[in-house]
């Protein structure tokens, strides 16, 4: 098919364009008609755009557009706003477009979430949280200078502080444990002992307060009571060391100096792969990609061998739930989303983060800001040869020959680094037709101040430093479409069955024989962590192979997953998600995410309940999604100091060709390797490995390094 055509069709599904982004933004400053205060500099109690995102369309829409000749569909944002200066303040939400030149919005809040958006449903703005540091500083601290300048050695400027969240215990809550840490390089490692309830849910910032102040294990109604109690030498005081500023054990820089340089990957005769704006092509595969504010990378449109696989394979949500001794860690679960897993994408580090020679994407985006920003070298792209064969056999029985296939795969990565994790996000492509999602974990972890029964919440890994538990859980949407929309899930495993040899009929044989069952209704292929499941289980097409088999894509799980949360708490629907390992649903339009940005600061009244996707409607010859859960325990220790490393940190999902062809693809692949003793294998004619001397002659030109990630952070 023609590129320019495929390359074309992706702009469907294309994030909007730093221009598109301003256009929006002039738009409702001027039509919307209500006053709209930048974000970066709005109070509570005023209006303000939150973020702005591409608007994908209706999947009907699109593949009418795609597949039918049909009209390309209207390019839309949609527009998250912050309406602080109503009667009643809320969050609605606006489609807008037609893009390149908008003339219409929507309010599309009632028609998703069935009703307006309460106001404290809302994030915290950088706003907000430097509001609330300022407060802190000429409010709150100074009601206890004694403590604040003999223990805490506090200058205004030393100490940092992390947001723990939800914020409270029931809807309407908008109280925060702030935990400070001393203000040096991986400051997370640093706690100082003192964590501070803040109540920030007026809208009248002057009416803020602390309700609580927690210090090594003593809890304290505010700061000025703290005070009485160390100047009347009641307060059980530990004092912590002062460390430099470039946090001396917590310090990233290497304590080696620079050696021989580590090998590198490059390509002999240029790329393989081809990226046109937000498509890409490799070896029989093509797809769109695109970077949710909120959710981060995600896939439209996967063809293999021109033939849709997936119409959609995104990230979802993250979520970690802590455990601690200390307010703040105990109350913690972070739903990444809310703080945007694609907003706070890094900008990668080339010959780090990605090859040297990876192909390097930027990402325009607008969050709580007046202008679109650019987040440099946010994605990257590129052929990673695995270093191990794809495939391989070597006779020297009857016949003496050699096959074999290199495995080299397509990746396309995102780096998030939300606070003091960083979550590495790649979707891999591979020859034989197999789709892999993977998240790896590093970063520093989180950490509480060590005292009292400490050490039943972690380890201890420094002086004063306790290394919290906490689980990681991340959910995917995968909307496979297997030779058509139409799709039935089946699930295949093994049992035992004893035969009498038929031979020998006294003799018994134990034989392993297929158990096979259709999955009808959602609530059979809804699997709970704890459940077992079935080891095949795949979406079944319509059509038969050759060898009138059900053409088919298994879904393959990696993960290490335990309970999320009990289900008798009052904010767990918000993360019903993370209850199943697997869950296949009918796609409805109306359901398109299984969490939502809301649900964060509102998890008792939660925005989007994904249980309730759940109501045992039939799935056989359905347009199917799966829902994947995958994640880890993490029980800090002290290798994870200065921060944690991907190894054995990485989980995740495979998607792979179940009789959906007649041959695996990959023996169509040019990079196969075949020879026999009777031919030369040195010949370059005859074994394309033996060309690669000549090939690889020439040492690579690799560009100058740049980096500029700073620029805008």
């Amino acid at each position: 098919e023609d590129e320019a055509e495929a390359d074309e069709r992706s702009l469907v599904f294309a994030d909007l364009s730093a221009e598109e982004l301003a256009r929006v933004l002039r738009y409702l400053q001027e039509r919307l008609g209500v006053p709209l205060v930048e974000a970066s500099r709005a109070l509570p109690s005023d209006n303000c755009v939150a973020w702005v995102d591409v608007q994908p369309p209706a999947k009907a829409e699109a593949l009418r557009f795609l597949d039918g000749g049909g009209a390309r569909p209207a390019r839309e944002a949609l527009a998250v706003l912050y309406l602080g200066a109503q009667a009643e303040p809320n969050v609605t939400e606006y489609v807008v477009g037609p893009l390149p030149e908008p003339t219409y919005h929507r309010d599309v809040t009632e028609r998703k979430y069935g009703g307006k958006l309460p106001y404290h449903r809302r994030a915290v703005t950088a706003r907000e949280y430097a509001d609330i540091a300022e407060f802190l500083k000429s409010r709150v601290f100074p009601t206890a200078p004694s403590f604040m300048r003999q223990v805490m050695e506090y200058n205004e400027t030393n100490l940092a502080f992390v947001t723990a969240a939800p914020r409270g215990f029931q809807s309407g809550d908008r109280s925060t444990w702030f935990v400070l840490f001393q203000n040096v390089s991986g400051f997370f490692l640093h706690p100082v002992g003192l964590e501070v309830l803040v109540e920030h849910g007026s809208l009248d910032v002057s009416q803020w307060a602390v309700s609580r102040v927690f210090y090594n294990g003593q809890y304290h109604r505010d700061l000025a009571a703290l005070e009485s109690a160390y100047a009347q030498g009641r307060l059980r005081v530990e004092k912590v060391r002062k460390v430099p500023w470039d946090g001396d054990f917590s310090s990233m820089r290497p304590r080696a100096a620079p050696g021989a340089a580590a090998p590198v990957q490059y390509e002999p005769q240029g790329p393989r792969y081809r990226v046109r704006r937000n498509h890409v092509a490799f070896q029989g595969w093509s797809f769109a990609f695109g970077m949710s504010v909120s959710r981060g990378l995600r896939l439209f449109d996967v063809r293999h061998r021109g033939e849709r696989i997936a119409y959609e394979i995104s990230v979802q949500e993250a979520l970690s739930v802590y455990g601690s001794n200390c307010p703040a860690g105990m109350s913690t679960r972070y739903m990444d989303g809310s703080f945007g897993i694609g907003r706070f994408s890094s900008p990668l580090v080339r010959g780090v983060d990605c090859p040297y020679s990876a192909t390097y994407v930027d990402v325009p985006y607008l969050a709580q800001s007046q202008v679109p920003r650019s987040v440099r070298n946010a994605l990257c792209i590129f052929e990673h040869n695995v270093g191990s064969p794809l495939r391989r056999h070597y006779s020297n029985l009857q016949s003496l020959y050699y096959g074999g296939l290199v495995n080299s795969a397509l990746v396309v990565r995102s780096i998030t680094a939300l606070g003091n994790y960083d979550y590495v996000w790649d979707f891999v492509f591979y020859q034989n037709g197999a789709v892999e999602g993977k998240v790896q974990a590093t970063g520093y972890m989180s950490s509480s101040f060590l005292h009292g029964d400490g050490l039943r919440y972690g380890n201890r890994v420094w002086e004063h430093t306790l290394g919290t538990v906490h689980t990681h859980s991340v959910n995917y949407k995968v909307d496979l479409d297997v030779g058509g929309l139409q799709n039935s899930l089946v699930a295949q495993d093994m049992a035992f069955e004893m035969a009498r040899a038929p031979w020998n009929p006294e003799q018994q044989v134990e034989r392993p024989r297929l158990t096979k069952r259709v999955l009808d209704t959602e609530d059979q292929a809804a699997f709970r962590h704890q459940a077992e499941m079935p080891r095949y289980i795949y979406f079944a097409a319509n059509g038969k192979n050759k060898w009138g088999h059900p053409r088919g894509y298994r879904i393959q799980l990696v993960s290490f997953a335990g309970e999320h949360m009990p289900e008798g708490s009052p904010m767990e629907r918000a993360i019903s998600w993370a209850r199943y390992k697997l869950a296949v649903t009918k796609r409805k339009e109306e359901e398109p995410t299984s969490s939502s940005i809301y649900n964060q600061n509102d998890p008792w009244t939660p925005t989007v309940a994904f249980a309730d996707f759940i109501d045992n409607e039939t799935i056989t010859n359905e347009d199917l999604v799966a829902w994947i859960t995958t994640g880890f325990l993490h029980i800090p220790h002290s290798e994870d100091l200065p921060n944690t490393v991907t190894v054995g940190n990485s989980v995740g999902f495979l998607l792979r060709p179940y009789n959906y062809h007649d041959l695996d693809p990959s023996i169509y692949s040019p990079d196969g390797v075949f020879f026999t003793s009777e031919q030369d294998a040195a010949s370059c004619a005859v074994n394309s490995a033996a060309c690669l001397p000549a090939r690889a002659a020439c040492l690579p030109r690799f560009p100058p390094f740049t980096y500029d990630g700073f620029r805008n952070a």
